[in-house]
């Protein structure tokens, strides 16, 4: 996978290998569909995730393909609920190398270059959706307060 390139400032558009790290259109369909409980599902998926990240990163250290494959898989469903689609394919790539490797009784070395991106992609991902959940970001408002007099 190429190196993450920054998109707009708001950090809302970062690419890789120019496919945006968000689908915000499924970002904003799980937003609508989870309702009041999305923050608390997306808390979730941080705490799953670094989990996951965690578990992935000492499989690899241990060369255990089959202590790859659960954290794999829930980081990869969990990762499309958000829209996160470049970070749910690269936890599928994972995944599915871990199960070759299973089947093959091998270990998981070529897994390792997927492995070392998996950190950095995450982080980068987990800061776009939290940012852009948090009630709090600033908004480019068209105006508040007073009507704003043009003449």
């Amino acid at each position: 996978m190429p190196p993450i390139g920054c998109g707009d400032s708001q950090g809302t558009d970062v690419t890789i290998a120019n496919e945006p790290l968000v689908n915000w259109d499924a970002f904003a369909q799980a937003r609508t569909e989870l309702g009041a409980s999305f923050v608390r599902i997306l808390g979730y998926f941080r705490e799953d995730g670094v989990k996951s990240v965690s578990r992935i990163e000492e499989a690899m250290r241990a060369e255990n393909a089959t202590a790859m494959v659960i954290p794999a898989h829930t980081l990869k469903g969990e990762a499309r609920q958000f829209g996160a689609d470049p970070l749910a394919e690269l936890a599928e790539t994972i995944e599915m190398t871990a199960r070759a490797c299973i089947e093959r009784h091998d270990t998981p070395t070529q897994a390792l270059e997927f492995v070392v991106q998996l950190r950095p992609l995450f982080e980068t991902t987990l800061s776009l959706l939290e940012r852009e959940a948090n009630p709090l970001v600033e908004r480019r408002p068209a105006a508040f307060g007073k009507r704003a007099f043009t003449s």
